[in-house]
């Protein structure tokens, strides 16, 4: 049984990150994000808080969110979304690729690049290179 209070906390997570990258990647400040996007969804702060902490999302208020982030209906309540929602472990990795980039010279750019791609095209569980 598909636990749906769960699903559409992790999605909605997975919607709010999307507007955040979106308005920093636009420029604005971090600061006030939070309010904007509850402003987005027509809900309270207070509310947002409480839903990004631990309050259910109810079947109208889901509708309502899926509306004003242009999702599909339904979109909050699916389960196989788990990697629009990053962990820490992911997040941690990220932190450690970007400073590896942005202190490499063009030589250790491509070497990334490159080890990264080749990493991406293997298969599931396949071995690397000798």
């Amino acid at each position: 049984m598909p636990n749906t209070t769960v699903a559409r906390r992790r999605n909605v997570l997975a919607l709010h990150r999307r507007f955040l990258e979106g308005a920093i990647a636009a420029g604005l400040p971090a600061k006030g994000l939070d309010q904007a996007f509850a402003r987005k969804i027509e809900i309270s702060p207070s509310m947002w808080s409480q839903i990004k902490s631990s309050r259910p999302i109810g079947d109208n208020l889901a509708r309502q969110i899926e509306q004003h982030c242009e999702v599909e209906p339904g979109w909050l309540d699916k389960e196989d979304r788990p990697s629009e929602v990053p962990d820490a472990a992911e997040e941690r990795f990220i932190a450690a690729a970007r400073e590896a980039w942005r202190q490499a010279n063009a030589k250790g750019k491509r070497e990334l690049g490159g080890w990264l791609k080749q990493r991406a095209a293997r298969a599931p569980g396949d071995e690397p290179p000798p």
